[in-house]
């Protein structure tokens, strides 16, 4: 049986920035409760938390990693992530699995950019949230500036908790705000009274009785203060500031003290919606942290490794889990036996009996299981939302480097895909490669090294690829006759069509026959042959009268245009946002065959796009960058000479600025080199995927003219 209960639990994500010590600061914590019998170090590859190879090589983290202490009689699961955005998913799906967000900050390199969105996408989940400042023991460390800083960007929320002694080389204490308020040690950089003073200003803030207390007496003592701060916490009205050194194990008593007292447990975290039933009988239902009602988890993080197989880690919400009954994926129905649950600590792991409310375990060879999967003992139970992820946008065409290898790669490929929801696989339909897609060059890289270490293949890559679309301005129309005669049997086929501009806010089937496949637009409809495509946002629409194409050569015609769909009209490109309507055509008793309609209806597609102002569009990210104030006029000139819309221009405290823009993804596919060039190393930016926009035209011709000629070389 399970020894801690749901109360004893605590799941805290270390999150922040790329060089944070969050690693570190994993393996000191770990040491320090005696969890490990050894202390691990990132620098001589013994990390606990970093134990791919990728990961000794370069030094970061590019996986989460999940790993487990006692302290005070409580279980803590940690997660670390990883600080750099390239590897944003991983940081993204943890968030996802714990109540508090421990985000971390260098004390040397202050604030990154990914340090922001951490805090933010805490935010959005109404994680509690706490600062780390990490490296303490650094140079040249401006603590009172460093506290500035961070209360000017993230608010007056951020208090401290505990204060270090002397920070720089010669850190040697740590002094807690709370008990000595009214003595601060020589070396300490803060006025402790003044910073209980901060505190007790934020927690009041979450509660009204303790407020008009405080405002009428001027006093609140430490056990009303105590009392406060859970709450404050959750409310987050209150953002506690630890101070920690991982290398001298200075601050990590105090920490984990902290995370026992104020962190949420499973049952006083954010509140999780599921929806049970389908359609008309959907209905919300609100987990409960209770072992003894039906089970509900989610899977959060999916790896294949070389000697266990698959390995799912699950979270549990509700309910409790048992090893030994089913387990259910609610998403396709199916249920498996589980082999057994596992606790990890990193790669190594040990089996527990059962798992309740808050513990994160991981079940192997359950192949079906991916990441935001909704699990349960029983078909039919509540189904939580799917995750978010960032939409890859760079793209690397790969093959094999041996022939004969092209099995594996698509497996190890599909592999790849499933441990990582930021990076997708396609096949171009032009030039028959598969193509992957991740966040950034550097994403795709490891991605490359991870397939050559755990599978054992090379492949040999293409420069990367800019997803463009094609779509139409107005409304067009084509016909082509497909006719031939070899002897025999006969193909003939005639389809006449028109296409018009759909809307991108049509998103669902729903919407597309409620706002445009209607009687008044369309007053032949027949509405049994309509159909659409949320991939492409297309919709196929029948007004044949009169059979001039049978029915049973309907679906030919569609499956015809949606061929063309992939192949692209203009430059071999994904159509999107365009709705066909077959209108008219003609058949052959004898010759005419679903092949013969399909052909021709892919023919007319083409045509009718031709004839309807064909654009290519172009996917816009949006770009943040920052960088010290005396390159913001490089920077702003750069900008300017790649198509950028620069929108928002800010100054940070320690002397950055941020510049938002949204720039063409084509224009900005090598920045990281860029502007580590123009910054000498010290700029940092985060790129995400914004919207589609159309091509400028002389643009549009160089990348027409390009396909064509590509496609004139491969005749």
């Amino acid at each position: 049986m399970t020894k801690h209960t749901v109360a004893d639990v605590r799941n805290l994500v270390l999150a922040g920035h790329g060089a944070s010590g969050k690693t570190s600061l994993a393996d000191a914590l770990l040491w320090f409760s005696k969890a490990v019998d050894r202390k691990g170090n990132v620098a001589d590859k013994t990390s606990f938390s970093d134990t791919d190879d990728e990961e000794h090589k370069r030094g970061f983290s590019v996986d989460s990693a999940c790993l487990h202490l006692a302290h005070q009689g409580k279980e803590i699961n940690l997660i670390d992530t990883p600080g750099y955005p390239d590897f944003v998913g991983a940081a993204l799906g943890a968030l996802n699995a714990a109540e508090t967000a421990a985000i971390c900050i260098s004390s040397v390199n202050g604030i990154g950019v990914n340090t922001r969105r951490m805090f933010a996408e805490a935010g959005k989940r109404g994680l509690a949230r706490m600062l780390i400042l990490t490296k303490l023991d650094g140079d040249n460390i401006d603590f009172s500036g460093l506290l500035g800083v961070i209360q000017a960007t993230f608010g007056k929320a951020c208090v401290l908790f505990n204060a270090p002694v002397s920070p720089g080389p010669g850190l040697h204490g740590i002094v807690d705000v709370m008990s000595h308020a009214s003595k601060a040690p020589p070396g300490c950089p803060v006025d402790l009274a003044a910073a209980r003073t901060a505190l007790v200003e934020a927690a009041v803030e979450s509660d009204e009785a303790l407020m008009e207390k405080y405002l009428t007496d001027g006093t609140v003592t430490d056990e009303e203060l105590a009392q406060a701060l859970p709450g404050a916490i959750r409310a987050g009205t209150v953002i506690p500031i630890y101070c920690v050194s991982a290398k001298k194990d200075l601050g990590l008593a105090e920490l984990l003290d902290g995370v026992v007292k104020w962190m949420p447990s499973p049952a006083e975290g954010p509140t999780r919606v599921a929806t049970k039933g389908k359609g008309e009988k959907a209905e919300k239902v609100e987990l409960k942290a209770d072992p003894a009602l039906p089970l509900v988890g989610q899977v959060f993080k999916v790896v294949h490794d070389k000697f266990v197989g698959t390995l799912a880690y699950i979270r549990v919400l509700q309910g409790t889990l048992h090893p030994e009954q089913p387990l259910v994926n609610e998403r396709t129905g199916k249920s498996a036996r589980t082999g057994g649950l596992q606790r990890m600590q990193g790669k190594q792991h040990k089996p527990v009996a059962e798992a309740i409310p808050g513990d994160i375990v991981a079940v192997a060879k359950i192949e079906e299981l991916n990441i935001g999967d909704t699990v349960s003992h029983h078909a039919g139970g509540p189904v939580l939302p799917a995750f978010v992820y960032p939409l890859p946008m760079f793209g690397l065409a790969v093959e094999p480097k041996n022939r004969g290898d092209e099995q594996k790669i698509s497996t190890s490929l599909h592999k790849v895909v499933h441990e990582d929801p930021t990076c997708h696989v396609s096949r171009d339909m032009q030039t028959k490669e598969l193509v992957v897609s991740g966040v950034s060059q550097l994403h795709l890289e490891v991605i490359q090294h991870r397939i050559k270490q755990r599978f054992d293949l090379e492949v040999i890559t293409h420069e990367p690829k800019v997803p463009y679309r094609e779509t139409i301005m107005a409304n067009g129309e084509g016909m082509h006759k497909h006719k031939k005669q070899s002897g025999g049997r006969g193909q003939f086929a005639e389809v006449h069509l028109r296409v018009y501009p759909l809307p991108r806010e049509i998103t669902t089937a729903e919407q597309f026959f409620a706002e445009f496949a209607v009687k008044d637009r369309f007053e032949k409809l027949r509405i049994d042959h309509c159909h659409y495509d949320p991939a492409f946002n297309f919709g196929f629409v029948d007004t044949i009268v009169g059979g001039s194409i049978p029915n049973q050569f309907i679906p030919a015609c569609e499956k015809g245009c949606k061929e063309l769909l992939e192949r692209g009209a203009l430059a071999g490109y994904r159509i999107q946002d365009v709705c066909v309507e077959v209108h008219f055509g003609k058949y052959h008793d004898v010759d005419s065959s679903e092949a013969a309609f399909k052909t021709a209806a892919r023919i007319a597609f083409r045509n009718a796009f031709q004839n309807a102002r064909g654009v290519l569009l172009e996917p816009i990210v949006h770009l943040e960058v920052t960088i010290p104030s005396k390159y913001t006029g490089a920077i702003l000139g750069d900008l300017n000479t790649k198509r950028a819309r620069v929108e928002n221009q800010d100054s940070l405290p320690g002397d950055l600025a941020v510049i938002k823009a949204r720039v063409p993804l084509a224009e900005v596919a090598r920045y990281a080199a860029q502007l580590g060039s123009i910054t000498q190393g010290q700029g940092s930016y985060s790129m995400e995927f914004s919207h589609y926009e159309m091509v400028p035209a002389n643009v549009q011709q160089q990348i027409v003219s390009k396909a064509k000629l590509a496609a004139d070389e491969d005749e």
